[in-house]
């Protein structure tokens, strides 16, 4: 699989985990099966926020509404691994929603995840 994704967005999503490198940041990816097309910050409301993630249910609600009004796709989340690397965690996989990317950043870098036969694979990820 190969998704195309903006450098600029890359970079931004770069610099929103080193805001702060202790905790996970997490968000929203929109756009379609071949681009991302934009990121949205969401709070991450995780118990411990230093070592997981969890998507403010009400921004993610209001994604999927929005979608079956006919706004943006919503293909997929991100999130950062603030001591790691950019790799899933059996965490990850075990709350990964088929069909949907998953954006990890870790140790200075993103990569692109989605999951197949019960196991993630990574897709390429084209920056441009």
């Amino acid at each position: 699989m190969q998704v195309n994704i903006a450098a600029a967005l890359v970079e931004r999503l770069l610099s929103e985990a080193a805001v702060d490198p202790t905790r996970e940041v997490c968000g929203l990816l929109y756009g379609n099966e071949g681009r991302i097309e934009a990121a949205e910050w969401t709070p991450n409301v995780a118990d411990d926020p230093d070592r997981t993630f969890e998507i403010e249910p009400a921004a993610l609600f209001m994604a999927i509404r929005l979608e079956r009004q006919g706004g943006p796709r919503l293909i997929g989340h991100y999130h950062s691994h603030p001591n790691g690397s950019a790799e899933p965690s059996p965490r990850d996989l075990a709350a990964a929603e088929p069909g949907k990317l998953w954006l990890i950043i870790g140790g200075g870098q993103a990569r692109l995840w989605y999951v197949e036969a019960g196991a993630f694979r990574e897709a390429q990820m084209i920056i441009n």
